[in-house]
């Protein structure tokens, strides 16, 4: 009975350690699908999105390297969610373009947290199928 009772907690724990991985990728594979490619930044913010598991299975993280992302996610200026952006326009002289820049804010373009949002999701339903 024991060596019974073993084999399933051993069965439980690696089906455990597959649901976190599948999760962690699922929010990977979402967010960097999902993620603007701008014609400024090339892809930056997409390509800064890692991946990394723990030795034992059990856990990962999924990082968003790129500074701005929070910008991104959000918004900026007069159409940052939550109405708490600048209200007003403003200038700013870009290296990459090589001249100066009047904006009155960018747009929310929501990435992370669907992706979140959606491993959450699956990560939930699968924990239930283990009883």
């Amino acid at each position: 009975m024991q060596r019974a009772l073993k084999e399933f907690g051993d069965e439980i724990l690696k089906r455990v350690r597959e649901i976190v991985q599948e999760t962690g990728m699922i929010i990977y594979n979402n967010a960097v699908a999902m993620s603007p490619v701008g014609e400024i930044d090339g892809g930056h913010l997409r390509q800064s999105i890692t991946f990394y598991s723990s030795m034992d299975g059990l856990s990962c993280t999924v990082e968003v390297g790129a500074h701005y992302a929070v910008y991104v996610e959000f918004g900026t200026g007069i159409y940052a969610e939550g109405g708490d952006g600048r209200k007003t326009p403003w200038v700013y002289w870009s290296d990459k373009l090589n001249r100066w820049v009047f904006t009155r804010g960018m747009h929310a373009q929501p990435f992370w947290f669907p992706s979140v949002d959606k491993g959450r999701r699956y990560f939930s339903r699968e924990i239930k199928k283990l009883g």
